[in-house]
């Protein structure tokens, strides 16, 4: 597992490989950048099929936490970690401990949080072991919790802010969304968007989270091969990524595409298609960014819960820049939103 060698790497200031027989931990934390501070981001626990691609994805994924951060105004760098699902996977409040201790080995350079496979109540087995760990639950007048409805409630604003530059619209009703993935943050974007007025379809690999959304918010379901491809205004990524690739994009017939994965593009190159097949998109770190901005009010102890929301609703006004912005410079969005990033962390790195 060659970590210089991968494609993803991009000039990463520590990538640390976690082992510990006892309890069976398999981790990686990837720490893209710490020039703006702390490098913060979430913990995945996940089924990878080799070693190779979840050190594939942790890179992404640290550098896009960078990108991240650095675009909503954080005092924090970029970093993820990811834990393996191997087979016999235990998941015991030993294996968390121990993922808590090589957080804490780190001094601070790497802030923990919840991800992909995750929970508050995991996330307090961790912080048994570490202070470095956000995402606990919240005290009384202050940030915290599940960051999944912040999350949400980003890409809800970021919908509005496509719709308007794209259609026109200042409203959400009427508009047909389609959702992939009705998981914690696509189940709280199907509430905010049932309850403005959007007309939803949805899909997710468990049929009980369609079932819910159908009962909850009125919402067609689709297959899991047909989402991207519904005659709907927008479709909105809320599952894994790298979805958008020169096969899907030809088939897409919405003009916006503004959801909550990570990494949706397969390749840089894929903005660039989106944008000749005169299809809008939100960069995913951009528009998904809700949960880490209520990570960093909750680990800085600087807002309660009212100010996180107004902070978060700011990523309709960011995205709207970076619309204006690549329209006027004829580049795609990806490419905007990564110049302004890599500037932002080169100005704070000096």
């Amino acid at each position: 597992m060659a970590a210089f060698d991968n494609p993803a790497f991009d000039d990463h200031e520590r990538v640390v490989f976690c082992r510990d027989a006892a309890t069976g931990l398999k981790a990686i934390i990837a720490i893209h950048s710490t020039a703006l501070g702390p490098a913060a981001g979430g913990c995945r626990l996940w089924s990878y099929e080799t070693d190779d691609a979840a050190l594939t994805d942790v890179l992404r994924l640290s550098r896009g936490m960078s990108y991240k951060n650095a675009m909503a105004g954080l005092k924090f760098g970029g970093g993820k970690a990811v834990i393996i699902k191997t087979p016999g996977y235990s998941g015991t409040d030993a294996l968390y401990e121990s993922f808590g201790d090589f957080v804490e080995k780190l001094g601070g350079d790497y802030v923990t949080a919840e991800d992909v496979g995750m929970s508050v109540g995991i996330m307090q087995v961790i912080a048994r072991r570490t202070q470095f760990v956000s995402g606990l639950p919240p005290q009384e007048g202050h940030a915290g919790g599940d960051p999944s409805p912040k999350t949400a409630w980003g890409i809800f604003n970021g919908i509005e802010a496509a719709a308007r530059f794209k259609l026109g619209r200042d409203s959400i009703a009427g508009l047909r969304v389609a959702v992939q993935g009705v998981g914690n943050v696509g189940y709280y974007l199907c509430g905010y968007l049932s309850r403005a007025g959007a007309d939803l379809v949805v899909a997710d690999i468990d049929p009980a989270r369609v079932k819910r959304a159908c009962d909850e918010f009125g919402a067609t379901a689709a297959g899991l091969g047909d989402i991207l491809y519904q005659d709907v205004d927008v479709v909105s990524p809320c599952a894994l990524g790298a979805i958008l690739t020169a096969e899907s994009i030809p088939k897409i017939r919405a003009g916006i595409v503004a959801g909550g994965a990570n990494n949706q593009l397969a390749t840089d190159a894929d903005g660039q298609r989106l944008a000749d097949a005169g299809i809008l998109y939100a960069p995913d770190y951009v528009i998904n960014g809700g949960g880490i901005i209520n990570v960093a009010s909750e680990y800085y102890d600087d807002a309660d819960d009212d100010e996180v929301m107004r902070r978060v609703a700011a990523i309709g006004d960011r995205l709207a820049g970076i619309f204006e912005k690549a329209a006027a410079s004829g580049k795609p969005t990806n490419v905007v939103a990564d110049e302004q990033a890599r500037s932002i962390i080169a100005a704070a790195g000096k």
